[in-house]
């Protein structure tokens, strides 16, 4: 797939395991809700702790916007467990250990930290309407405000 979404295109399906070890598929919430799509680097580290915790506090308001917050990243389901449990996380964190859907969406890129390359996710926030089609598309996110951002899309 391309780097870019488009907005107004359909989204990527896909369907990947939960803490529960059950999929999570995003025809699970077609004609239901809106989905906050996440996709951040690694659990427990801190941009990603801070941006899990912002979307935890505003958890009440997303579903208010009646949208389901989806977190991914390419860490074990039992590794999004201790996540989940250790800052008490109320929204599924998906596992991708192959990066399938990230490369999906376009998201897993050439990173450089350090002087150093690798591959690795680049924090991305996707909003995908109830009907299937992407709304908006937060690429290269900085941490700071972005919950908000992210809640006044679904205005």
């Amino acid at each position: 797939m391309s780097d870019a979404l488009t907005v107004g295109e359909p989204a990527p399906s896909f369907s990947l395991s939960s803490y529960d070890g059950k999929p999570v598929s995003l025809e699970d919430f077609r004609d239901k809700q809106a989905v906050v799509l996440y996709f951040y680097p690694k659990d427990d580290t801190p941009g990603c702790t801070k941006e899990a915790c912002g979307f935890r506090d505003l958890s009440a308001e997303f579903a208010t916007k009646n949208a389901v917050i989806l977190g991914v990243s390419p860490d074990s389901v039992e590794s999004h467990i201790a996540f989940r449990d250790k800052f008490s996380l109320p929204f599924p964190l998906l596992a991708d250990p192959d990066h399938e859907v990230a490369e999906r969406y376009g998201v897993w890129k050439l990173r450089n930290r350090y002087g150093k390359t690798y591959m690795g996710i680049e924090r991305t926030t996707i909003v995908i309407g109830k009907d299937g089609r992407i709304k908006q598309v937060f690429p290269n996110v900085t941490v700071d405000g972005h919950v908000d951002e992210v809640l006044a899309a679904l205005d």
